[in-house]
């Protein structure tokens, strides 16, 4: 298909082009499914006690090993994960909710998006109560047990999913992704080369975003928490720091979710196509290494006391408030609605940019917030592992190159007003220090 006004031919690479993006797709999974094994019960310990010498004997022979290798399919897991995928499918198409309209696109469409995703989340949690309430915690133990089979049945889907969209983006009047239409099969298939993919009124990206993998982070988060109840002897046995992260994740899924709408202003369904990228981050990624201080809680509980209890509680409220403030500035604004009478610069474009409140103070103080919960989330675990931090670590690198593909973007965008902008708001994300 040859490149047309609408959707012209991408001339740069991201992720050091097809090569980096094809490590990534392999890496990324060796990555997940090794930090399982190096912080589980099953392997010995978090990590295990043992030395390099014997850990990569042992990787060696599993990896040599047919065995090893079917260990990690489990029919029951997978028929299990597929089902959940489909019960949020039918959630979305039979749980009522508005219908509010996206941005406008490059081809002057916008698409409508049914908001129902807090209630498909209130559906799984009402559920999920049920079976525990009538059955006992050990009837909630099964993703723990499960994991592994769980992992890569997320990751099939993932994979499926890539594949599908990829294909259907070649069908005629596809609106394709400007970052996503270079002409290279692999890169392509990762970044994602179709807009907003769709099957019918169902946007496939969306509905990716919000629904299968963050419910499904909070559900693994439920099962962990059973997992220690039953070792512990009860629910009431269940450690502080087991219910600080329950809490603190719980919170973060649910607003997300409520605040559904917000979701069509951000850049990934503005500009970015849907790709392996997406589809293992969103199904794959999220629920099931967001979720490591949790499923390292439940086979090494943590008591924490009161006092630090609330100093983790308040240090998290703090990054919450960070994060939710700055973001309703923003919305608030870009709705053309200015309460707190903040600053801004207006662009050659017409366009106009905070410069005081949360966005005097960085130019992006939600990852700020994100930052600052996303270490919240580890503190529980304590300090006898830094494997349970990799999460915040992770997300600090992650939120880095966010912001300089966005800074990127807006310098694109804007020219020489992006240059003025920069110098009133000098700092990226960390006021004073980067």
């Amino acid at each position: 298909m040859s490149p047309s006004p609408l959707n012209p031919k991408t001339t740069h690479y991201e992720f050091l082009g097809p090569a980096g993006t094809l490590a990534i797709s392999v890496g990324v999974p060796i990555l997940t499914y090794a930090q399982y094994f190096a912080c589980s019960e099953v392997a010995g310990g978090c990590p295990p006690a043992l030395s390099l010498h014997t850990t990569c004997l042992r990787v060696l022979a599993a990896l040599s090993d047919p065995e090893w290798w079917k260990s990690l399919w489990d029919t029951e897991a997978t028929i299990a994960y597929f089902g959940w995928y489909a019960f949020c499918v039918v959630a979305w198409a039979l749980l009522p909710g508005d219908i509010v309209e996206g941005t406008t696109l490059r081809d002057g469409r916008k698409i409508k998006y049914k908001i129902n995703a807090f209630s498909t989340f209130l559906l799984a949690l009402g559920i999920t109560t049920g079976l525990i309430l009538r059955n006992g915690p050990e009837a909630f133990t099964f993703i723990y047990n499960k994991w592994v089979g769980l992992l890569t049945a997320s990751l099939l889907m993932s994979f499926l999913q890539a594949c599908y969209v990829y294909a259907a983006s070649f069908r005629p009047g596809k609106l394709l992704a400007l970052g996503g239409n270079t002409g290279n099969l692999i890169y392509d298939w990762f970044i994602g080369r179709e807009l907003n993919p769709s099957i019918g009124s169902f946007d496939i990206m969306s509905f990716n975003e919000l629904r299968p993998g963050l419910i499904l982070w909070v559900l693994i988060n439920i099962s962990m928490v059973c997992e220690q109840a039953v070792r512990r002897g009860g629910f009431s046995q269940v450690t502080d720091s087991m219910w600080l992260v329950l809490a603190f994740q719980t919170w973060y899924v649910a607003d997300g979710l409520y605040n559904e709408s917000a979701l069509f202003t951000t850049m990934d369904i503005i500009t970015d196509g849907f790709g392996f990228m997406l589809s293992m981050g969103d199904l794959f990624y999220v629920p099931f290494v967001y979720s490591l201080q949790a499923r390292y809680l439940a086979f090494h509980p943590v008591v924490l006391g009161s006092l630090r209890t609330l100093g983790i509680f308040l240090f998290n409220f703090w990054g919450y408030y960070i994060f939710r403030t700055a973001n309703a500035e923003k919305n608030d604004f870009r709705n053309g609605s200015n309460p707190k009478n903040l600053k801004f610069m207006t662009t050659a474009r017409g366009s106009k940019l905070l410069t005081s409140g949360w966005w005097g103070r960085s130019r992006h103080p939600n990852y700020l917030g994100d930052l600052i919960m996303a270490l919240a989330w580890s503190l529980p675990t304590g300090f006898e592992t830094p494997i349970t931090y990799y999460y915040v670590i992770f997300f600090t690198f992650f939120l880095m190159h966010r912001q300089h593909r966005d800074d990127k973007a807006c310098q694109k965008k804007y020219g020489n007003d992006w240059d003025k902008y920069t110098k009133l708001v000098p700092y990226r994300i960390v006021p004073y220090v980067y």
